[in-house]
This record gives C-alpha cells, structure tokens and sequence, in this order.
C-alpha cells in the first residue's frame, strides 16, 4: 500500500536498525550513500543531451562491451559517493575489470559493495527507463587487504540489496532481510520517501518478459512455457498472456514487483561457451534477494540464485525470476526436460519465430 506519511530513507532505515541490531549505523550510512550516488545519477539521466551526457564513450568495460558515456559517469559517481564515508573496504563494478579498494586516506569500513551503475544503459539514447542496482556483503576478513576472493560470496550472504529506477519518477527499491520497501524521490525536498512498504509480488501473472529473438536457441523447457503462453485460453494454460521486453532488468523487474510477472534470460545455445547473459554478483544476486524477499522467486532454471557458489567476479548465470507460480513451474520443465509437441504460432512451421524442436 502506498504511503503518505513522508518517512524518509533515512528515519527507516534508522527504525529497522532499532528491530535488528546486525544492521547497525555503518550499514545504515552505507546505504545513505549508495543513494545519494543515485541521486546524483537521476540528474545525470534526467539532463540526457542537455548536458552531452547521451552516445558512446572511448572503452570497452571488462565484458568487452561499447560503453555509454553515462555508464562510465556513473560508476565513478558510485565510486566517489561511496568510498569516503569509512563504511566500504572495497568496491566492485561492472565498469571495472578488478576490486576498486578504498584509497588509502579514507578510512575503511567492514562492507563490500558491488553495483551495475547503469543497468539498461543500451537505451539511454532513446530515453527508455534504465536503474542502478547494488548488493552489499561483509568483509569477510576485517582489516585486511580487499581481495577478489572477499567478494566471491553466495548471494545468501548479502545484508543488503537495491535498485534505483529512473523513469517519471525516480524510485529507490530496497530490502536489508526483512521485507522490500520502495522510496520515491521527492523533487521538492531532494530525499527519497518511503512510498511503498511490504511490496509483495504477485503469486499469478499473465505477463512474462524475454528476448524473443532468441528463441531458436533456447532450452526446450523454455520453449515449452513461452508456447503454453502464446497459445492463450485455447492453450494449457487456459489464459492469455502478454509478452513484455525493455532490455532494462531494472524496469523488468520493477513492473514485476508492481504487478507480478516473470522475466526469462535463460541458458541458450547462442554462445555455447557462456552459461549466461547476466552477471550474478552485482545482477542476478541483489535482484534475486529483493524478489524472495518479496514472496517471488529467483532460479537460473534448476537452482536457487541466491545458493550459486560464485567462482568469478564478472561470472555470467541464466537468470528467472518473478511470481512464485511461474518460476516453479519454469523449475519443473527443466527437471521433466523435454518438450512436448504443440501446435501452437510460436514456433510451429507457420509461426512467427520459426524454430526447430
């Protein structure tokens, strides 16, 4: 239920703390700072080609990919907004190929903090809703020196998870274990309020979202739900379904957790070679974390996210999540394995995305 009480970020997150002591201050200031990055981040977006901040930049980050200018704006921005408040030992982005520790004249703090500072950024240009997310874990060795392997955790280990959406309005989604809140930035007094407590997804949904022009390399279990979807009431399902895709997982999931859903980026044979498209540590956890805590569910198609042992901090993962019906029954056509035979407009000979089954 909406609110309208004007319970800033920071007097709930303060009121949390007071419920749970494992939060504490450090955690509380943490968060603070990671949204004020998105703050600053909204009015980089928001100011778009009014402040020559649209089209490519000069590098490519560690995936290999073009970057936006604006992707390499904001992950500095998360950097510098983060690093000076002796609450973080190290940062690890998606814009850096290694762990960014804190410099040497800030004080250190016992957190790690991992962020995708611009996620969606490929519609910047077109002024599509993009998002921010980030995952916060324990230094696992306090005082130490900051290495890869301290951020190699499972995403059961996060204290801490969020996502900023900049779109008409800009919103901060958020969950430190005990439920997901959602703040809206108010533009009169420049703080996120909290407008939105105990977000639920819903269990039932007749939308899913996936990147249709992948079909012909999709899992046979994939391809049996998206066409028990597409053949509608006369179909298995008996209901129709919308299919959705904002190339934005922020905004996927932000719809999800507004009016329930699923979004499919699943294992495909496009490139056999990589297990994935998104990447677990500073993706797929943090937004798996959210969507549990909200009652949906999050799995690469045979295994809870939030269980992966990670092995890199750039590793890539299949990625399921939403309502907790439909992720389940996604679970278990990947555990019955094959597909049955459908004559449905899909992916028959007639049909749209033509495929082999």
């Amino acid at each position: 239920m909406p609110f309208r009480d004007n319970t800033t970020l920071a007097q709930y997150l303060l009121a949390e703390s007071r419920k749970n002591p494992d939060i504490g201050t450090d955690l509380v200031a943490l968060i603070l700072d990671a949204s004020r990055a998105c703050k600053l981040i909204s009015k980089l977006v928001a100011q778009g080609a009014l402040a020559n901040v649209l089209g490519k930049a000069e590098g490519v980050n560690v995936q290999g990919e073009e970057q936006a200018k604006l992707d390499v704006m904001s992950d500095d921005t998360f950097r510098r907004s983060t690093e000076f408040g002796g609450h973080v030992c190290a940062v690890a982005s998606e814009e850096q190929d290694d762990p960014v520790p804190v410099p040497q004249e800030y004080p250190r703090g016992d957190f790690l903090l991992l962020y995708d500072p611009l996620d969606g950024s490929s519609n910047i240009d077109v002024n599509v809703s993009v998002g921010s997310i980030f995952s916060v874990l324990r230094m696992p060795r306090p005082g130490e020196e900051p290495a890869i392997e301290d951020f190699l955790q499972p995403g059961t280990r996060q204290v801490a998870a969020g996502y900023a959406i900049y779109g008409p309005s800009t919103m901060l989604v958020l969950t430190v274990g005990n439920g997901v809140a959602g703040f809206t930035l108010h533009p009169l007094i420049g703080d996120f309020v909290l407008t939105h407590s105990n977000i639920t997804v819903p269990e039932q949904t007749k939308e899913f979202a996936v990147n249709a022009s992948n079909s012909r390399f999709w899992e046979p279990p994939v391809k049996r739900y998206v066409e028990e979807c597409m053949a509608g009431t006369e179909g298995p399902r008996g209901k129709d379904f919308n299919m959705r895709w904002i190339a934005s997982m922020v905004a996927e999931a932000h719809r999800i957790l507004m009016r329930g859903g699923v979004f499919m980026y699943p294992r495909d044979t496009k490139k056999p070679l990589r297990p994935g498209r998104l990447r677990l540590m500073y993706e797929a956890n943090p937004i798996a974390f959210i969507m549990e805590q909200a009652g949906g569910l999050a799995s690469t198609g045979t295994e809870r996210i939030l269980e992966v042992t990670p092995t890199d901090l750039h590793q890539r993962i299949p990625l399921i999540f939403g309502s907790r019906e439909e992720v389940e029954r996604i679970e278990a056509y990947h555990r019955d394995g094959a597909i049955p035979k459908a004559d449905t407009p899909l992916f028959n000979t007639r049909g749209l995305f033509r495929a082999a089954l």
